[in-house]
């Protein structure tokens, strides 16, 4: 992008956020499942990072759901006064430490060392997302900051190159893949504008009975009633360590599965347990 384009492009994305930054729930994207809705030229393509959401809004850090999280000074004071969205990462197979650093009120730094802003929208500029690209990530790569990175966003023109890129996520750790809409504007809440490419599924349900184990179990929990929002009950049985299973996740508390599709029944198949869920 052309210098003056580019700057243009910054002056009107700063005139229109002010109202944005007393909002205290963000306006978040949410994605649907890609099921090849459109031709894959209509997207830009990115790999997708297990981390905790967090979206900056021009003062603060706050998770999807509007509560602060404690970042350290250092880790946010060079951030612009746009609105941006992504992920704390921590790497490959860290989840669980990211969201431990990230519901800390005082993590130290040694811990906010080993996480990476990860950025992939910048939610207020009103313009498409091959635009928004262009801008946010020009933005942040001219602040050179190591621990806050613009996620990449590739041009592929077919499913196979598609299917090429996702096993090659795939292959180094990675989740999935997603796909934006390059002509999309952004928009509230659960759209096909963004889609998620992964080799399986996950979702949350509540906790509202342990069921207990047999054989080597026996003693333990076996398995887990779980209930949907949608109000679908079913057992979650596998993916538990056994001190999960001496201990398991209370009634009540919600837990995020992974499945691999829908039955005639409604219900996900191969249900597996993958963590509690931890409030932000």
């Amino acid at each position: 992008m052309h210098t003056k384009l580019f700057g243009w492009l910054l002056l009107v994305c700063l005139c229109q956020l002010q109202p944005a930054y007393c909002n205290s729930t963000p306006a978040v994207q949410l994605a649907k499942v890609y099921q090849a809705q459109r031709p894959v030229m209509h997207y830009l393509v990115s790999e997708k990072f297990d981390g905790v959401r967090a979206i900056w809004n021009g003062r603060q850090l706050v998770t999807r759901s509007g509560q602060q999280i404690h970042a350290p000074h250092w880790f946010t004071s060079a951030l612009p006064d746009i609105a941006l969205d992504g992920e704390l990462w921590a790497g490959y197979e860290n989840f669980e430490f990211v969201s431990a650093v990230v519901r800390r009120h005082k993590a130290s730094d040694q811990d906010w060392r080993q996480v990476q802003y990860l950025i992939f929208d910048a939610p207020d500029i009103t313009a498409p997302f091959v635009q928004r690209y262009q801008v946010y990530s020009q933005l942040i790569n001219r602040l050179a900051q190591p621990h806050i990175r613009a996620v990449t966003q590739h041009h592929l023109s077919t499913k196979a190159e598609l299917d090429d890129f996702f096993a090659q996520v795939l292959a180094r750790g990675g989740e999935g893949v997603m796909l934006h809409e390059r002509q999309a504007l952004h928009q509230q809440g659960r759209t096909s504008a963004i889609l998620k490419y992964k080799p399986y599924f996950d979702a949350e349900a509540e906790v509202i009975a342990h069921l207990p184990g047999k054989g080597k179990y026996q003693g333990m929990m076996g398995a887990i009633r779980v209930k949907t929002a949608q109000g679908k009950v079913f057992k979650i049985g596998s993916g538990f360590t056994d001190a999960q299973r001496r201990n398991p996740p209370p009634v009540g508390s919600v837990v995020t599965y992974r499945f691999q599709g829908i039955t005639k029944f409604g219900k996900p198949r191969f249900a597996r347990f993958l963590r509690t869920r931890q409030p932000l």
